[in-house]
């Protein structure tokens, strides 16, 4: 008897585990999620340069829904990587009135435990790559 409550305890635990990664899809956009935290408040929700803050700028915000537009119909995926990292220095994008958004991740991906293998460069491109595949889905068809 006690095995049987063991397995089924089990069973239900890895069905749980396994079906509950595949109910959450849907509601999990990392790239929005990040893109809501770090560039809505500039760029606005919907991706068009009517962010809060976007008066209080001396640039003007781009629309970012017309970045493949603007490209002859191809979204400029390397173009948008170097400028929301801003690590390196990027004269297409003219001033640095942008945060250098790869500085901020790495320092956000460091781990509060150091007993594993770990590296913060995975985590900040991954973030980083997210926000890009979100902003592909916004652009205009």
């Amino acid at each position: 008897m006690k095995h049987s409550k063991l397995a089924m305890a089990l069973l239900g635990t890895v069905l749980l585990t396994v079906s509950t990664p595949l109910l959450a899809a849907d509601k999990l956009d990392i790239g929005k999620r990040e893109y809501d935290a770090s560039c809505a408040t500039c760029h606005g929700a919907n991706g068009k340069g009517k962010g809060s803050f976007a008066e209080m700028l001396q640039v003007s915000m781009p629309d970012l829904t017309l970045l493949s537009r603007n490209n002859g119909g191809v979204f400029p995926i390397n173009y948008v990587y170097n400028v929301i990292d801003g690590r390196e220095a990027f004269k297409a994008h003219g001033t640095r009135e942008m945060p250098i958004w790869g500085k901020h991740l790495s320092f956000r991906a460091a781990p509060l435990h150091d007993d594993y293998p770990y590296d913060a460069d995975v985590f900040v491109r991954s973030r980083i790559l997210a926000v890009i595949d979100y902003l592909y889905r916004l652009q205009v068809k």
